[in-house]
């Protein structure tokens, strides 16, 4: 299966090279490219790409505003969001992870990462750089200080939904999961995807960030 791409950048040649390098790959095909968020939206809306490689700092509207329009967009609710930026800060990963965005990276992401980022998100894996992991945990960890919703949503989860969400969280794919637990992958996607629903996370990025704001995951080492 061809996965379809959009490239949203201002600089015309970064958004050139991510184009240039998508184009390599033989199960890849850009199907648009744009340079700001209020042209992204119009793209993601005109050719229902399966992930949209977002740039954050744009003028007019930024990434961050558009990754949330097309998150809280039904009928794009297929469409995942790859925010690439090189502002790895706390307060833009968050807010891109609880926008909707599925996955967080550098743009100094090396081609075969960047290849690879595209096929997992589109499969429905979460993707985080190793700083935006960190910017994750510390920044929830300031935040439990504060009454959350999020705990009494997670004891609606099974034991054994509660484990996986939690292997999920220490960035575990299906498969590894699968043979941790001694289980098929079939079955660790479905518990992962039945947390997911009782969590109302959109995709596991989102079911991470609950995780560690809900304090279930951070505990454990």
């Amino acid at each position: 299966m061809t996965l379809r791409v959009a490239v949203v950048d201002d600089q015309d040649l970064i958004r050139g090279g991510f184009v240039a390098i998508l184009g390599t790959a033989d199960d890849i095909e850009v199907v648009g490219e744009a340079a700001d968020g209020a042209a992204a939206l119009d793209l993601v809306r005109a050719s229902r790409p399966d992930v949209v490689l977002m740039d954050i700092r744009m003028p007019g509207m930024d990434g961050l505003d558009a990754t949330e329009q097309i998150a809280a967009d039904p009928d794009l609710s297929d469409v995942r969001v790859i925010v690439l930026t090189t502002f790895e800060e706390d307060e833009y990963v968050l807010r891109a992870l609880r926008g909707g965005a599925s996955g967080f990276l550098g743009k100094s992401v090396r081609p075969g990462a960047l290849l690879d980022a595209v096929r997992t998100v589109a499969a429905g894996e979460e993707l985080l750089s190793p700083a935006a992991t960190k910017a994750v945990i510390s920044h929830v960890s300031r935040e439990r200080a504060q009454p959350s919703v999020a705990s009494d949503v997670f004891r609606h989860l099974t034991e054994r939904e509660r484990e996986v969400v939690l292997l999920v969280a220490q960035g575990l794919s299906n498969e590894d999961i699968a043979a941790r637990l001694f289980v098929s992958p079939l079955t660790a996607k479905t518990h992962v995807n039945r947390a997911m629903m009782k969590v109302g996370a959109r995709d596991r990025a989102q079911l991470v960030v609950a995780a560690y704001q809900a304090g279930l995951a951070g505990n454990e080492g």
